[in-house]
C-alpha cells in the first residue's frame, strides 16, 4: 500500500508539474530570446562534423530491427547508446549542451529516416519520422518550435526546436534542440 500510496504522489507531482509548464507563456520577449538560440542552433546544424555524420547516416540507414519499442529496452549505459553519443557528433553536440550553462537540455540528430545519428543522452524515441519535430525541418527546410513540455529524456521542462541540415543544397537530416524554459525566463529578465 505505501508503494502505490508513493506511485500515486509521485504521478500527480508530475502531472501538476506538467500543468503548470504546459501554461507557460512564450511572450514576445521569450520568443525573442528563443530566436536567438534558433539561430545559435543553426549555426551547429551548419558544422561540418553534424553534416559528416549524416551524409555516413544516410548511406548505412536506420539500424535494421530497431523501432521505438524495440529502443525503449535498451538501457542508457549499452553499448549502443554510448556510441551515439561518443561518435564525432555525439562528441560535437556534448561539448556545445555542456558549453550553454544550462540553458540546452538535449540535443540530438536525426538521420533521413528519422533515425537517431548522434545525441547528447539517450532520447525517449529512436525514430523520430512522421513527428513534426523531423518531418517540418526535414520536408519544407523550415525551422520547428514545439510547445513547453516536461520531457522525461533530459528530465527537464523545455521548449524543442528542429531545424534542418543541408548539404549541396539538399536537406539530410534534422538537430532537435531541447531549449530550458528556466534559462529563457531568467535571459528575458536581465
Amino acid at each position: 500500500m505505501k508503494f502505490f500510496k508513493a506511485s500515486l504522489v509521485i504521478a500527480l507531482t508530475g502531472l501538476l508539474s506538467n500543468a503548470t509548464w504546459a501554461a507557460f507563456e512564450i511572450t514576445p520577449a521569450v520568443q525573442k530570446e528563443l530566436d536567438k538560440h534558433v539561430e545559435q542552433v543553426k549555426t551547429w546544424a551548419a558544422d561540418p562534423v553534424i553534416v559528416k555524420a549524416l551524409i555516413a547516416q544516410n548511406e548505412k540507414g536506420p539500424i535494421s530491427g530497431m523501432d521505438n519499442a524495440k529502443w525503449k529496452t535498451v538501457r542508457r549505459n549499452d553499448t549502443l547508446v554510448k556510441e551515439f553519443q561518443s561518435n564525432p557528433a555525439g562528441q560535437y553536440l556534448k561539448k556545445k549542451i555542456s558549453d550553454s550553462n544550462g540553458t540546452y537540455a538535449e540535443a540530438f540528430l536525426n538521420g533521413a529516416q528519422g533515425e537517431k545519428v548522434a545525441f547528447f543522452e539517450k532520447t525517449t524515441s529512436y525514430l523520430h519520422k512522421g513527428n513534426p519535430k523531423f518531418d517540418v525541418p526535414f520536408t519544407s527546410g523550415k525551422t520547428w518550435q514545439g510547445q513547453p513540455e516536461f520531457d522525461e529524456s533530459s528530465q527537464t521542462h523545455q521548449i524543442q526546436v528542429s531545424v534542418p541540415v543541408a548539404s549541396g543544397g539538399k536537406t539530410v537530416g534534422v538537430l532537435v534542440v531541447g531549449v530550458s524554459l528556466t534559462k529563457l525566463e531568467k535571459l528575458t529578465k536581465k
